[in-house]
């Protein structure tokens, strides 16, 4: 019988395609999609969940949020089309955040991109683009001339955002953003996507942010970083740099008594769980995180987990 990893792994695969599957039948006449692509938080690799990134789906695009290690696969296991990428949303300039920013575009080109894509984030972006653009010269070149795709620097239009409002507006949906407070990472954004039928805010990284909750003010779903302090110190015992570690994530992330106290003031109906802080080790319980919640959020609250459809 398989055990430890092994046995994890198939367990979160499992969990993912059942939530998958009742999901995508609760929102089957839903005009807007959000799909968890990864749960996780920080920069190291995690056996039970991915790196942070999630998805809007409206009217046949998919504007991503966050491009953590991996979003391109998640997105093929999500059954999301690469080609059908419109849009990429950087909230901060943290690896965990930003790694396969660059890979997204070019796996995505890979799979037959040949549309615009607009991506939006806090600067460096437009120099964070050309450079992997640079890294990358020779297989794009050579895909180009082998393969017949048309040149990726054409299809990304890298704009970068320096202050709070207003994103961008298409057929599909409005984008505002709000600035957060993750030091000491300057600026890091929070955004709000107003579909056609519900509202979606995504904190970010961020501790309680006032601005925040402004921002999530009577949304649908507010998708909310999460840490959960009575396991923080296993975990930070595991890294050897631990004082600095806890003085970070004591400053610049929020708990989860505090996630569901934001939710209530900004009066939004479902609050969904992300960006877990123990994220695989120690494990905690859905039941654990949720009950960390509730006493301070009346509505309903999802703990979030790769693959899930909202």
């Amino acid at each position: 019988m398989p055990s430890g990893p092994v046995e994890l792994n198939r367990r979160m695969a499992l969990a993912g395609v059942l939530a998958l599957g009742a999901s995508q039948a609760w929102t089957a006449e839903r005009p807007s999609r959000l799909v968890l692509l990864g749960t996780g938080g920080g920069p190291t690799p995690k056996a039970a969940r991915s790196a942070p990134a999630s998805a809007i789906v409206v009217g046949g695009s998919v504007y991503v949020i966050d491009c953590g290690n991996g979003v391109a696969r998640q997105m093929v296991l999500a059954g999301l089309s690469l080609k059908s990428l419109k849009a990429v949303f950087l909230t901060h300039h943290h690896s965990d955040h930003n790694a396969d920013y660059g890979n997204l575009l070019l796996l995505s080109w890979a799979g037959n991109l040949a549309t615009p894509v607009t991506t939006w984030g806090p600067p460096p972006l437009a120099r964070m683009t050309r450079q992997f653009l640079a890294l990358n010269d020779f297989d794009i070149r050579t895909r180009i001339a082998d393969e017949g795709r048309p040149p990726l620097k054409a299809l990304i239009q890298p704009h970068e955002i320096r202050a709070a409002g207003r994103v961008m507006s298409d057929a599909n949906v409005t984008v505002t953003a709000a600035l957060v407070d993750h030091p000491p990472v300057k600026p890091a954004f929070a955004y709000r996507f107003d579909c056609p039928d519900r509202a979606f805010v995504f904190s970010g990284d961020t501790r309680p942010s006032d601005a925040l909750v402004d921002l999530a003010r009577g949304a649908d779903v507010l998708v909310h970083e999460v840490m959960y302090l009575p396991a923080l110190e296993q975990l930070i015992g595991t890294e050897s740099n631990a004082r600095t570690l806890r003085e970070h994530l004591l400053a610049s992330h929020t708990t989860a008594e505090d996630v569901g106290r934001i939710a209530t003031r900004a009066g939004v109906k479902t609050l969904v769980l992300s960006h877990f802080v123990p994220g695989g080790f120690p494990a905690i319980s859905d039941e654990t995180w949720r009950a960390a919640v509730r006493p301070h959020f009346a509505g309903e609250i999802i703990v979030g987990r790769d693959l899930m459809e909202i």
